[in-house]
């Protein structure tokens, strides 16, 4: 079993939506995460090189940026951002991956 992480900035990135959709996003990290983090699904790919992470997992309109260490069984989240039709938005901002 994994052990998932918070960097402060995903921390940041969390507190800045809605109660529910905070419980939303832990509720599935905890269920997607902790086993198997880095097998791909449906909602979890992973990434072209880029400055976040290695990997996505899709909540719905919300992303979550994570990397993987398999070594110390750690799944680190990088970032939580959201989409609103083409544009991806993290840490408030709008960003391109």
């Amino acid at each position: 079993m994994f052990q998932i992480e918070f960097t402060p900035e995903s921390f940041e990135d969390l507190q800045l939506l809605k109660p529910s959709a905070q419980r939303q996003i832990i509720q599935t990290i905890k269920r997607q995460l902790q086993h198997e983090p880095l097998q791909p699904t449906r909602n979890r790919k992973k990434l072209r090189p880029n400055n976040i992470a290695e990997w996505e997992l899709r909540i719905e309109i919300f992303r979550v940026f994570y990397d993987v260490n398999e070594t110390l069984s750690i799944v680190k989240i990088s970032a939580i951002g959201y989409k609103q039709g083409n544009q991806l938005f993290i840490h408030g901002e709008e960003y391109q991956l």
